[in-house]
């Protein structure tokens, strides 16, 4: 017998509260993805073998042809000690879901049952993308590297907000969250004593010259207009109070929202770490990672799916955090938006010890998968016609 829209969200949030107690990380969730498999096997929904370690690709085909979407969640928790007083806190010791993606998935599970209900009713095919590793790891580019989502047209995907009253929506086309970049920078010297600093090439005041300078590239070389960080957020050098080391060490992070602000900064980072370090007679080592792209929401698409919601939508803040759903939409045209999770005054934010995403969450989520879907759906058949009416 087919569960009412209720006891489906009733499950959803008993699920989601086991798999809160018993969280994984990036490239570890095999307990995870096993679960979600079992599920949905039990659903009648069909498993797509994919040859990636842990998370899992599933589709449902509409009773009627059309367009191939995707609706995805990630899997992954972090090395965060829970402390909060939920009573189904994490089991595992070190290890929590601090950024709620139980919330993510728990929502992605629910509609699926609920689009998978009305699957004769569908006009194309809906793709569920339980991503691992969002965290750390690369999920994302394991996901397209191994072609798990080739023939997708559009895609969709939500992160959590507990910044916003639990159940709001916010998204808008264009930008939502910040590309995100780590750099980590080795400054070559020479050692001596501390007595005789003469006779080496101190890699510390290298270092902290660097540093200072760098601060100047937000402040003289970026438009005020845009948004840019950059954060110096880890600094090493030395083994004991008298001894000049030979090398010295800094890491940190780069967050931009476009292409162009981002090549600018790397540039600057580039000249000023290497002419500084020159001016000490000092050489230096620079490795520049990407750990994500910014969110920048497909317009049309996006006006697609705003129009099928059936809640109110709010305008986001735009945040500097990352979030890898960016390495699908430089392949894929997809929609990103904020759902809210807990909007208490003093909540704890993101990758904190104590956050909390509340319940309620999952509702909202699973409505929002489902009317983007069948957006989604809808926009492409449009879409379809209308090359074939000016064909």
């Amino acid at each position: 017998m087919t569960k009412t829209k209720d006891e489906v969200l009733a499950e959803m949030i008993t699920l989601r509260h086991q798999f809160h107690q018993h969280p994984e990380l990036s490239n570890q969730e095999f307990a995870t993805t096993e679960k979600i498999k079992q599920i949905l096997t039990e659903w009648g929904i069909s498993i797509i073998p994919t040859t990636l370690k842990t998370g899992l690709l599933a589709e449902i085909q509409g009773g009627k042809p059309g367009a191939v979407v995707a609706l995805r969640a990630d899997l992954d928790a972090l090395p965060v000690a829970e402390q909060t007083d939920l009573p189904f806190k994490s089991q595992h010791k070190g290890i929590m879901h601090a950024c709620g993606h139980d919330l993510h998935f728990s929502s992605l599970l629910g509609a699926a049952y609920l689009l998978n209900a009305e699957k004769e009713h569908l006009k194309g095919t809906v793709r569920l993308l339980f991503q691992p590793a969002e965290e750390a790891g690369h999920g994302g580019d394991q996901v397209l590297e191994k072609h798990v989502l080739d023939g997708v047209q559009g895609i969709v995907g939500f992160h959590n907000n507990p910044n916003l009253p639990v159940g709001q929506v916010a998204v808008q086309a264009g930008p939502l969250m910040a590309g995100c970049y780590k750099f980590e920078v080795t400054i070559h010297g020479s050692g001596s004593h501390g007595a005789r600093p003469e006779k080496g090439k101190d890699p510390i005041v290298a270092q902290a010259a660097i540093i200072t300078q760098l601060q100047t590239i937000v402040s003289r070389s970026i438009r005020p207009l845009d948004a840019v960080v950059v954060s110096v957020t880890k600094v090493q050098a030395g083994q004991t109070w008298n001894v000049l080391p030979a090398t010295a060490t800094f890491e940190g992070t780069v967050r931009t929202f476009t292409t162009e602000s981002t090549a600018l900064v790397k540039k600057r980072f580039y000249e000023i770490v290497k002419r500084v370090a020159a001016a000490f007679e000092q050489t230096v080592d620079i490795d520049w990672s990407v750990g994500a792209y910014p969110i920048h929401n497909d317009p049309e698409l996006t006006a697609a799916v705003i129009h099928g919601l059936r809640t109110q939508v709010a305008v986001p803040e735009l945040t500097m955090a990352g979030e890898d759903f960016a390495t699908f939409e430089n392949e894929i045209p997809g929609v990103f938006a904020f759902i809210g999770s807990n909007g208490a005054v003093g909540a704890a934010d993101w990758h904190e010890p104590g956050y909390v995403g509340k319940d309620g969450t999952i509702a909202a989520g699973i409505d929002y998968f489902i009317e983007s879907a069948h957006s989604l759906l809808e926009y492409f058949e449009t879409k379809q016609g209308e090359q074939h009416v000016r064909n």
